[in-house]
């Protein structure tokens, strides 16, 4: 018998992020000094160096474009193991330029896939109101 995935364990930095999730809704932290994107929200913004960014988290479009990827053949942590293989993806969001986010491709690991192919995203449904993001190819 194989163990349950692990689902995300929301602080409170992080958990309007994950409660748009639920709604398969994709969000990012918005500093409110720059307007800078941030996935996931540090202390620090990384682009105006503000130590008191008062992120506001915001809807993305979901489109992006694919940097990279690794095709997992074996499970290093407990829960995958019905899922090998699965391929996992580095995705530039359209929202703002160097907004990466990796996750799941639910096209398997058998799709035709390239760098700079086109993706949007799509949520996997873990457990009741816990969603995580995925893509799919456009």
């Amino acid at each position: 018998m194989t163990s349950a995935r692990p689902v995300p364990v929301p602080d409170d930095a992080s958990k309007p992020y994950w409660d748009a999730a639920a709604e398969h809704v994709l969000t990012a932290a918005r500093c409110s000094r720059c307007a800078a994107f941030s996935l996931p929200p540090d202390v620090v913004c990384a682009r105006c160096g503000a130590t008191d960014p008062a992120w506001v988290f915001e809807a993305l479009s979901g489109g992006g474009t694919v940097r990279s990827w690794t095709v997992a053949r074996q499970s290093f942590l407990p829960g995958f193991e019905d899922d090998l293989p699965f391929v996992l993806v580095d995705i530039e969001l359209d929202d703002q330029p160097d907004l990466r986010l990796i996750g799941r491709l639910m096209d398997g690991p058998d799709a035709a896939l390239q760098v700079g192919d086109r993706v949007h995203v799509t949520f996997e449904d873990l457990a009741p109101g816990v969603s995580v993001p995925a893509f799919v190819l456009s």
